[in-house]
Protein backbone atom coordinates (compact mmCIF):
# COMPACT_ATOMS: atom_id res chain seq x y z
CA UNK A 1 0.00 0.00 0.00
CA UNK A 2 1.38 3.56 -1.18
CA UNK A 3 2.46 5.56 2.00
CA UNK A 4 0.92 9.23 2.22
CA UNK A 5 2.83 11.98 1.27
CA UNK A 6 1.60 14.40 4.13
CA UNK A 7 2.00 12.09 6.62
CA UNK A 8 6.22 11.10 5.30
CA UNK A 9 7.10 15.00 4.74
CA UNK A 10 10.16 15.54 7.07
CA UNK A 11 8.35 16.91 10.18
CA UNK A 12 10.43 18.83 12.50
CA UNK A 13 10.03 19.37 15.72
CA UNK A 14 11.16 23.14 16.21
CA UNK A 15 7.99 23.93 18.62
CA UNK A 16 8.23 20.98 20.06
CA UNK A 17 11.71 20.94 21.25
CA UNK A 18 10.81 23.74 23.58
CA UNK A 19 9.04 21.35 25.84
CA UNK A 20 5.70 21.59 27.56
CA UNK A 21 5.78 24.63 29.34
CA UNK A 22 4.50 26.27 25.79
CA UNK A 23 1.71 23.57 24.80
CA UNK A 24 -0.46 20.51 25.61
CA UNK A 25 -0.49 17.27 23.90
CA UNK A 26 -3.83 16.83 22.57
CA UNK A 27 -5.89 14.34 20.68
CA UNK A 28 -8.02 15.48 17.49
CA UNK A 29 -11.95 14.48 17.53
CA UNK A 30 -13.08 11.78 15.36
CA UNK A 31 -15.95 12.94 12.76
CA UNK A 32 -18.34 10.96 10.91
CA UNK A 33 -17.68 12.27 7.76
CA UNK A 34 -14.79 13.24 5.77
CA UNK A 35 -15.53 15.62 2.48
CA UNK A 36 -12.31 16.89 0.64
CA UNK A 37 -14.58 20.30 -0.16
CA UNK A 38 -10.87 22.41 -0.91
CA UNK A 39 -7.55 21.54 -1.87
CA UNK A 40 -4.93 24.73 -2.40
CA UNK A 41 -2.46 22.25 -4.78
CA UNK A 42 -0.56 26.01 -5.09
CA UNK A 43 0.97 25.39 -1.83
CA UNK A 44 1.80 21.64 -2.31
CA UNK A 45 5.31 22.22 -3.92
CA UNK A 46 6.27 24.54 -1.28
CA UNK A 47 6.72 21.70 0.74
CA UNK A 48 8.56 19.90 -2.40
CA UNK A 49 4.84 18.14 -3.21
CA UNK A 50 4.03 17.95 -6.79
CA UNK A 51 0.26 17.83 -6.91
CA UNK A 52 0.27 14.30 -9.14
CA UNK A 53 1.72 12.60 -6.28
CA UNK A 54 -0.76 13.70 -3.72
CA UNK A 55 -5.16 12.17 -3.70
CA UNK A 56 -7.66 13.28 -2.24
CA UNK A 57 -7.86 10.44 0.17
CA UNK A 58 -4.34 11.74 1.04
CA UNK A 59 -5.74 15.00 2.22
CA UNK A 60 -8.43 13.61 4.08
CA UNK A 61 -6.32 10.87 5.93
CA UNK A 62 -3.67 13.50 7.19
CA UNK A 63 -6.39 16.38 7.60
CA UNK A 64 -9.37 15.17 8.25
CA UNK A 65 -8.83 11.85 10.11
CA UNK A 66 -5.63 13.33 11.27
CA UNK A 67 -3.76 9.52 10.83
CA UNK A 68 -0.23 9.37 12.64
CA UNK A 69 2.76 11.17 11.26
CA UNK A 70 5.35 9.15 9.97
CA UNK A 71 8.33 10.47 11.27
CA UNK A 72 10.89 9.49 13.07
CA UNK A 73 10.69 13.17 15.07
CA UNK A 74 8.13 14.36 17.57
CA UNK A 75 4.57 13.39 15.88
CA UNK A 76 2.37 14.79 18.81
CA UNK A 77 -0.34 17.33 17.65
CA UNK A 78 0.18 20.56 20.22
CA UNK A 79 -2.76 22.83 21.36
CA UNK A 80 -0.63 26.14 22.10
CA UNK A 81 -0.65 27.98 25.07
CA UNK A 82 -1.45 31.73 25.22
CA UNK A 83 -2.82 34.58 26.92
CA UNK A 84 -4.19 38.28 24.99
CA UNK A 85 -6.18 41.46 25.45
CA UNK A 86 -9.12 40.63 24.01
CA UNK A 87 -11.05 44.13 22.49
CA UNK A 88 -8.76 45.77 25.10
CA UNK A 89 -9.43 43.39 28.27
CA UNK A 90 -6.88 40.95 29.47
CA UNK A 91 -8.10 36.96 29.02
CA UNK A 92 -5.71 34.83 30.78
CA UNK A 93 -7.98 31.98 29.84
CA UNK A 94 -7.62 31.16 26.26
CA UNK A 95 -5.10 29.24 24.47
CA UNK A 96 -5.82 26.88 21.38
CA UNK A 97 -9.46 25.97 21.85
CA UNK A 98 -10.38 24.47 18.65
CA UNK A 99 -7.11 23.71 16.93
CA UNK A 100 -3.58 22.56 17.67
CA UNK A 101 -0.19 22.58 15.59
CA UNK A 102 -0.17 19.90 13.47
CA UNK A 103 3.21 19.90 12.14
CA UNK A 104 6.45 21.78 11.04
CA UNK A 105 7.84 21.02 7.62
CA UNK A 106 10.92 22.57 6.17
CA UNK A 107 10.16 24.07 2.44
CA UNK A 108 12.65 24.09 -0.37
CA UNK A 109 12.98 27.57 0.03
CA UNK A 110 14.45 26.92 3.59
CA UNK A 111 11.94 28.63 5.56
CA UNK A 112 9.78 26.66 8.50
CA UNK A 113 5.91 26.02 7.90
CA UNK A 114 3.29 25.15 10.41
CA UNK A 115 0.43 23.41 9.33
CA UNK A 116 -2.49 24.51 11.92
CA UNK A 117 -5.88 23.13 12.30
CA UNK A 118 -9.46 24.77 12.41
CA UNK A 119 -11.65 22.92 14.57
CA UNK A 120 -10.40 19.68 15.38
CA UNK A 121 -11.98 19.35 18.48
CA UNK A 122 -11.78 20.16 22.34
CA UNK A 123 -8.44 21.37 24.33
CA UNK A 124 -7.68 22.26 27.54
CA UNK A 125 -8.57 25.63 26.69
CA UNK A 126 -12.00 25.01 24.74
CA UNK A 127 -13.94 26.90 28.04
CA UNK A 128 -16.84 24.29 27.34
CA UNK A 129 -16.94 24.75 23.48
CA UNK A 130 -17.20 22.05 21.49
CA UNK A 131 -13.92 23.16 19.51
CA UNK A 132 -15.35 22.66 15.74
CA UNK A 133 -15.50 25.00 12.68
CA UNK A 134 -18.78 25.71 10.98
CA UNK A 135 -18.72 24.87 7.35
CA UNK A 136 -19.41 28.55 6.41
CA UNK A 137 -16.60 30.09 8.41
CA UNK A 138 -13.89 27.61 6.95
CA UNK A 139 -15.37 28.98 3.35
CA UNK A 140 -15.07 32.59 4.55
CA UNK A 141 -11.75 31.47 5.72
CA UNK A 142 -10.30 30.19 2.59
CA UNK A 143 -11.95 33.11 0.30
CA UNK A 144 -10.43 35.72 2.62
CA UNK A 145 -7.09 34.49 2.93
CA UNK A 146 -6.91 33.62 -1.00
CA UNK A 147 -7.97 37.46 -2.14
CA UNK A 148 -5.82 38.91 0.17
CA UNK A 149 -2.90 36.72 -1.18
CA UNK A 150 -3.81 38.29 -4.67
CA UNK A 151 -3.71 41.48 -3.36
CA UNK A 152 -0.18 41.13 -2.47
CA UNK A 153 -0.74 41.02 1.78
CA UNK A 154 1.76 39.07 3.65
CA UNK A 155 -1.32 36.30 4.96
CA UNK A 156 -1.66 32.79 5.80
CA UNK A 157 -3.01 30.37 3.51
CA UNK A 158 -5.67 27.42 3.30
CA UNK A 159 -4.33 23.94 2.86
CA UNK A 160 -7.47 22.22 2.98
CA UNK A 161 -11.05 22.45 4.12
CA UNK A 162 -13.36 18.87 5.00
CA UNK A 163 -16.91 19.21 5.55
CA UNK A 164 -17.09 16.43 8.99
CA UNK A 165 -20.85 15.27 8.66
CA UNK A 166 -21.65 17.37 12.07
CA UNK A 167 -24.86 19.66 12.84
CA UNK A 168 -23.65 22.67 14.83
CA UNK A 169 -25.18 25.40 16.45
CA UNK A 170 -24.45 28.99 16.59
CA UNK A 171 -25.96 31.77 17.52
CA UNK A 172 -24.22 33.88 14.44
CA UNK A 173 -25.37 31.35 12.34
CA UNK A 174 -28.52 30.33 11.47
CA UNK A 175 -28.87 26.93 13.14
CA UNK A 176 -28.00 23.80 12.74
CA UNK A 177 -25.16 24.58 10.44
CA UNK A 178 -23.03 22.39 8.69
CA UNK A 179 -19.68 21.68 10.31
CA UNK A 180 -15.71 21.51 8.89
CA UNK A 181 -12.14 21.04 9.76
CA UNK A 182 -9.71 23.39 8.00
CA UNK A 183 -5.92 23.57 8.05
CA UNK A 184 -4.00 26.57 7.78
CA UNK A 185 -0.82 27.08 5.90
CA UNK A 186 1.54 29.87 8.20
CA UNK A 187 5.16 30.71 8.81
CA UNK A 188 4.48 30.59 12.63
CA UNK A 189 1.76 29.32 15.49
CA UNK A 190 3.20 31.69 17.79
CA UNK A 191 1.52 34.79 19.01
CA UNK A 192 1.90 38.05 20.69
CA UNK A 193 -0.47 36.46 23.62
CA UNK A 194 2.12 33.66 23.70
CA UNK A 195 4.45 35.94 25.35
CA UNK A 196 1.92 37.50 27.02
CA UNK A 197 1.18 34.12 29.09
CA UNK A 198 4.79 34.18 30.18
CA UNK A 199 5.09 37.88 31.54
CA UNK A 200 1.73 36.93 33.36
CA UNK A 201 2.91 33.73 35.01
CA UNK A 202 5.87 35.74 35.91
CA UNK A 203 8.17 32.92 33.62
CA UNK A 204 11.03 35.49 31.77
CA UNK A 205 13.45 32.55 31.54
CA UNK A 206 10.76 30.91 29.38
CA UNK A 207 10.06 33.79 27.95
CA UNK A 208 13.62 34.43 26.72
CA UNK A 209 13.66 30.78 25.39
CA UNK A 210 11.08 31.33 23.57
CA UNK A 211 12.68 34.47 22.15
CA UNK A 212 15.52 32.70 21.44
CA UNK A 213 13.96 30.48 19.34
CA UNK A 214 11.79 33.01 17.43
CA UNK A 215 15.05 34.77 16.61
CA UNK A 216 16.68 31.29 15.61
CA UNK A 217 13.90 30.14 13.49
CA UNK A 218 12.36 33.13 12.01
CA UNK A 219 14.69 35.89 11.94
CA UNK A 220 18.05 33.71 11.27
CA UNK A 221 20.06 36.63 9.65
CA UNK A 222 19.89 38.22 13.44
CA UNK A 223 22.08 35.25 14.76
CA UNK A 224 25.28 37.40 13.73
CA UNK A 225 24.51 40.05 16.07
CA UNK A 226 27.03 39.27 18.67
CA UNK A 227 25.71 41.38 21.62
CA UNK A 228 22.22 39.94 22.82
CA UNK A 229 20.83 42.62 23.96
CA UNK A 230 21.38 44.41 20.33
CA UNK A 231 19.85 41.07 18.85
CA UNK A 232 16.57 41.36 20.41
CA UNK A 233 16.26 45.13 20.11
CA UNK A 234 17.08 44.37 16.17
CA UNK A 235 14.12 41.52 16.30
CA UNK A 236 11.37 43.66 17.71
CA UNK A 237 12.22 46.62 15.29
CA UNK A 238 12.36 44.29 12.69
CA UNK A 239 8.69 43.20 14.29
CA UNK A 240 7.37 46.23 14.60
CA UNK A 241 8.47 47.48 10.91
CA UNK A 242 6.72 43.70 9.99
CA UNK A 243 3.79 44.60 11.32
CA UNK A 244 3.60 48.42 10.46
CA UNK A 245 4.23 47.09 6.76
CA UNK A 246 1.08 44.06 6.71
CA UNK A 247 -1.10 46.92 8.63
CA UNK A 248 -0.62 49.36 5.38
CA UNK A 249 -1.58 46.22 3.00
CA UNK A 250 -4.91 45.62 4.49
CA UNK A 251 -5.58 49.39 4.55
CA UNK A 252 -4.38 49.72 1.00
CA UNK A 253 -6.69 47.06 0.07
CA UNK A 254 -9.83 48.36 1.76
CA UNK A 255 -9.71 45.18 4.44
CA UNK A 256 -11.13 45.55 8.08
CA UNK A 257 -10.21 42.55 9.91
CA UNK A 258 -12.17 43.17 12.38
CA UNK A 259 -10.73 41.20 15.40
CA UNK A 260 -7.59 42.54 16.39
CA UNK A 261 -6.87 41.09 19.70
CA UNK A 262 -3.25 40.31 21.20
CA UNK A 263 -3.77 36.27 20.27
CA UNK A 264 -4.35 37.33 16.79
CA UNK A 265 -0.77 38.49 16.60
CA UNK A 266 1.48 36.75 14.59
CA UNK A 267 5.41 36.95 16.36
CA UNK A 268 6.71 36.51 12.08
CA UNK A 269 4.11 39.89 11.47
CA UNK A 270 1.92 37.55 9.01
CA UNK A 271 -1.96 37.92 8.93
CA UNK A 272 -4.22 35.45 10.05
CA UNK A 273 -7.55 34.05 11.82
CA UNK A 274 -10.83 35.61 9.34
CA UNK A 275 -13.33 35.48 11.14
CA UNK A 276 -15.89 38.86 10.62
CA UNK A 277 -13.78 40.22 8.09
CA UNK A 278 -14.86 42.15 5.42
CA UNK A 279 -14.11 44.72 2.26
CA UNK A 280 -15.36 47.93 2.77
CA UNK A 281 -17.54 49.29 -0.40
CA UNK A 282 -17.41 52.71 0.00
CA UNK A 283 -14.12 54.36 1.84
CA UNK A 284 -15.26 55.16 5.25
CA UNK A 285 -12.54 55.57 8.25
CA UNK A 286 -15.33 54.44 10.59
CA UNK A 287 -16.62 51.16 8.62
CA UNK A 288 -16.78 48.01 11.06
CA UNK A 289 -16.56 44.59 10.13
CA UNK A 290 -17.51 43.10 13.34
CA UNK A 291 -21.51 43.09 14.64
CA UNK A 292 -20.24 43.21 18.30
CA UNK A 293 -17.63 45.99 17.95
CA UNK A 294 -20.21 48.31 19.26
CA UNK A 295 -17.51 51.05 19.60
CA UNK A 296 -15.48 50.43 16.35
CA UNK A 297 -12.39 49.91 18.52
CA UNK A 298 -11.38 47.60 15.60
CA UNK A 299 -12.60 50.01 12.42
CA UNK A 300 -10.73 49.94 9.17
CA UNK A 301 -9.22 53.83 9.89
CA UNK A 302 -8.53 52.35 13.84
CA UNK A 303 -6.27 49.56 12.10
CA UNK A 304 -2.92 50.90 12.50
CA UNK A 305 -3.40 52.54 16.21
CA UNK A 306 -5.37 49.45 17.27
CA UNK A 307 -2.14 46.99 16.10
CA UNK A 308 0.84 49.95 17.43
CA UNK A 309 -1.14 49.54 20.50
CA UNK A 310 -0.85 45.37 20.20
CA UNK A 311 2.69 45.86 19.78
CA UNK A 312 3.33 48.32 22.96
CA UNK A 313 1.63 45.54 25.16
CA UNK A 314 3.78 42.80 23.21
CA UNK A 315 6.61 45.49 24.24
CA UNK A 316 5.28 45.19 28.21
CA UNK A 317 5.38 41.55 28.06
CA UNK A 318 8.95 41.25 26.78
CA UNK A 319 10.15 43.64 29.82
CA UNK A 320 12.69 42.02 31.77
CA UNK A 321 13.78 40.41 28.73
CA UNK A 322 14.26 43.04 26.58
CA UNK A 323 15.98 46.27 27.61
CA UNK A 324 13.41 48.98 27.50
CA UNK A 325 15.51 51.20 25.29
CA UNK A 326 15.66 48.71 22.69
CA UNK A 327 11.85 48.37 23.20
CA UNK A 328 11.48 52.32 22.87
CA UNK A 329 13.55 52.39 19.61
CA UNK A 330 11.59 49.52 18.00
CA UNK A 331 8.23 51.10 18.94
CA UNK A 332 9.68 54.29 17.17
CA UNK A 333 9.73 51.98 14.06
CA UNK A 334 5.94 51.21 13.50
CA UNK A 335 4.67 55.05 12.30
CA UNK A 336 7.24 55.91 9.68
CA UNK A 337 7.47 52.29 8.29
CA UNK A 338 3.21 52.41 8.19
CA UNK A 339 3.45 55.90 6.40
CA UNK A 340 5.75 54.97 3.89
CA UNK A 341 4.24 51.50 2.97
CA UNK A 342 0.56 52.89 2.72
CA UNK A 343 2.01 55.62 0.63
CA UNK A 344 3.22 53.68 -1.82
CA UNK A 345 0.71 50.77 -2.02
CA UNK A 346 -1.86 53.64 -2.25
CA UNK A 347 0.45 54.88 -5.31
CA UNK A 348 0.78 51.93 -6.93
CA UNK A 349 -3.37 51.98 -7.14
CA UNK A 350 -2.99 55.02 -8.44
CA UNK A 351 -0.26 53.88 -11.11
CA UNK A 352 2.89 54.58 -9.69
CA UNK A 353 4.81 51.89 -9.29
CA UNK A 354 7.74 52.55 -6.70
CA UNK A 355 10.44 53.33 -9.60
CA UNK A 356 8.10 55.21 -11.39
CA UNK A 357 7.08 57.14 -7.77
CA UNK A 358 10.46 57.96 -7.09
CA UNK A 359 10.81 60.47 -10.27
CA UNK A 360 7.93 62.70 -8.55
CA UNK A 361 8.34 65.27 -5.83
CA UNK A 362 7.93 64.67 -2.62
CA UNK A 363 5.46 67.61 -2.56
CA UNK A 364 3.54 65.47 -5.48
CA UNK A 365 3.21 62.74 -3.61
CA UNK A 366 1.85 63.66 -0.78
CA UNK A 367 -0.58 66.06 -2.26
CA UNK A 368 -1.73 63.35 -4.61
CA UNK A 369 -2.30 60.82 -1.82
CA UNK A 370 -4.00 63.34 0.50
CA UNK A 371 -6.61 64.18 -2.33
CA UNK A 372 -7.27 61.15 -3.25
CA UNK A 373 -8.41 60.15 0.03
CA UNK A 374 -10.51 63.29 0.87
CA UNK A 375 -12.21 62.76 -2.59
CA UNK A 376 -13.10 59.23 -1.67
CA UNK A 377 -14.42 59.73 2.08
CA UNK A 378 -16.52 62.85 0.94
CA UNK A 379 -17.85 61.57 -2.46
CA UNK A 380 -18.79 58.05 -0.84
CA UNK A 381 -17.73 56.86 -4.14
CA UNK A 382 -16.82 53.23 -3.92
CA UNK A 383 -13.53 52.45 -3.01
CA UNK A 384 -12.66 49.59 -5.34
CA UNK A 385 -14.90 50.80 -8.29
CA UNK A 386 -12.86 54.11 -8.59
CA UNK A 387 -9.44 52.20 -8.86
CA UNK A 388 -10.87 49.62 -11.41
CA UNK A 389 -12.62 52.63 -13.37
CA UNK A 390 -9.39 54.71 -13.56
CA UNK A 391 -7.31 51.26 -14.59
CA UNK A 392 -10.01 50.35 -17.24
CA UNK A 393 -10.42 53.32 -18.56
CA UNK A 394 -7.10 54.64 -18.44
CA UNK A 395 -5.34 55.97 -21.49
CA UNK A 396 -1.84 57.70 -22.01
CA UNK A 397 -3.88 60.53 -23.64
CA UNK A 398 -4.09 61.36 -19.78
CA UNK A 399 -0.67 63.01 -19.32
CA UNK A 400 -2.01 65.95 -21.66
CA UNK A 401 -5.81 66.12 -21.85
CA UNK A 402 -7.21 66.05 -18.30
CA UNK A 403 -10.77 66.86 -19.18
CA UNK A 404 -11.00 62.49 -20.47
CA UNK A 405 -10.20 61.74 -17.08
CA UNK A 406 -13.20 59.96 -15.98
CA UNK A 407 -15.13 62.19 -17.74
CA UNK A 408 -18.45 59.66 -17.26
CA UNK A 409 -18.25 59.54 -13.97
CA UNK A 410 -17.92 62.98 -13.90
CA UNK A 411 -20.82 63.20 -15.49
CA UNK A 412 -22.99 60.91 -13.39
CA UNK A 413 -21.87 62.62 -10.06
CA UNK A 414 -23.88 65.76 -8.61
CA UNK A 415 -22.41 69.14 -8.58
CA UNK A 416 -20.34 69.13 -5.14
CA UNK A 417 -18.91 65.84 -5.78
CA UNK A 418 -18.20 66.88 -9.99
CA UNK A 419 -16.78 69.77 -8.97
CA UNK A 420 -14.30 67.71 -6.15
CA UNK A 421 -13.75 65.29 -9.30
CA UNK A 422 -12.22 68.21 -11.50
CA UNK A 423 -10.06 69.49 -8.80
CA UNK A 424 -8.71 66.15 -8.24
CA UNK A 425 -8.31 64.96 -11.94
CA UNK A 426 -6.34 68.15 -12.33
CA UNK A 427 -3.61 66.94 -10.14
CA UNK A 428 -3.89 63.50 -11.42
CA UNK A 429 -2.66 64.75 -14.70
CA UNK A 430 -0.51 67.04 -13.76
CA UNK A 431 1.10 64.75 -11.28
CA UNK A 432 1.22 62.55 -15.03
CA UNK A 433 2.84 64.91 -16.78
CA UNK A 434 5.75 64.83 -14.39
CA UNK A 435 6.98 61.26 -16.02
CA UNK A 436 8.42 60.85 -19.27
CA UNK A 437 5.97 60.20 -21.99
CA UNK A 438 7.23 56.19 -21.99
CA UNK A 439 6.61 56.08 -18.46
CA UNK A 440 2.93 56.15 -19.39
CA UNK A 441 2.73 52.12 -20.23
CA UNK A 442 4.27 51.42 -16.50
CA UNK A 443 1.54 53.43 -15.61
CA UNK A 444 -1.09 51.31 -17.49
CA UNK A 445 0.61 48.14 -16.20
CA UNK A 446 0.86 49.20 -12.52
CA UNK A 447 -2.77 50.04 -12.51
CA UNK A 448 -3.71 46.66 -13.85
CA UNK A 449 -1.28 44.88 -11.75
CA UNK A 450 -2.60 46.50 -8.78
CA UNK A 451 -6.49 46.88 -8.94
CA UNK A 452 -8.53 43.93 -8.83
CA UNK A 453 -12.00 42.89 -10.73
CA UNK A 454 -13.55 40.83 -7.79
CA UNK A 455 -13.73 42.06 -4.96
CA UNK A 456 -15.00 40.00 -2.01
CA UNK A 457 -17.42 41.82 -0.74
CA UNK A 458 -19.97 40.23 1.72
CA UNK A 459 -22.99 40.29 -0.76
CA UNK A 460 -20.35 37.52 -3.30
CA UNK A 461 -19.88 35.51 -0.30
CA UNK A 462 -23.78 35.45 1.06
CA UNK A 463 -24.65 34.41 -3.02
CA UNK A 464 -22.03 31.43 -3.08
CA UNK A 465 -23.12 30.43 0.33
CA UNK A 466 -26.99 29.91 -0.75
CA UNK A 467 -26.36 27.81 -3.42
CA UNK A 468 -24.62 25.20 -0.69
CA UNK A 469 -26.98 25.36 2.31
CA UNK A 470 -30.10 24.80 -0.72
CA UNK A 471 -28.69 22.18 -3.33
CA UNK A 472 -25.09 21.46 -1.74
CA UNK A 473 -23.77 23.28 -5.16
CA UNK A 474 -20.52 24.04 -4.82
CA UNK A 475 -19.73 25.40 -8.01
CA UNK A 476 -20.20 29.52 -7.35
CA UNK A 477 -18.23 29.19 -4.52
CA UNK A 478 -15.62 27.39 -7.05
CA UNK A 479 -15.84 30.42 -9.55
CA UNK A 480 -15.64 32.70 -6.59
CA UNK A 481 -12.59 31.75 -5.98
CA UNK A 482 -11.12 31.37 -9.22
CA UNK A 483 -12.00 35.01 -9.49
CA UNK A 484 -10.48 36.54 -6.25
CA UNK A 485 -7.42 34.09 -7.31
CA UNK A 486 -7.14 36.14 -10.55
CA UNK A 487 -8.81 38.97 -10.28
CA UNK A 488 -6.51 41.66 -11.84
CA UNK A 489 -7.81 43.57 -14.63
Amino acid sequence: MASNPLLTLSYEPAFASLGPDYYDEVTPATFPKHILRFRNDALLPKVGLSVEEVSDRDFIEAFGQFQSKQTDHYSAFLALRYHGYQFRSYNPFIGDGRGFLHGQVRGIDGRLYDFGTKGSGPTPYSRGGDGRLTLKGGIREILASEALHALGVNTSRTLSLIETGESLHRGDEPSPTRSSVMVRFSHSHIRFGTFERLHYIKRPDLAKNLLDHVIEIYYPHLLTVAAEQDRYGQWFAELAERLATLVAQWMAAGFCHAVLNTDNMSITGESFDYGPFAFMEEYDPRFTAAYFDYSGLYCYGNQPGACYWNLEKLAVALDGVVDSANLEAGLAQYQPKYAEVYCDRLLQKLGFATDIASQLSPTAVRDLVSQTLTLLETTRVGYHDFFLTLTEQFTSHWQTDPEHILSSTLENSDPQAAEQLKQWRSLYQHTLSQLPPEAMTSVQECLRETNPKTVLHRPKIEAVWAPITEEDNWQPFYELLKGVQNSMV
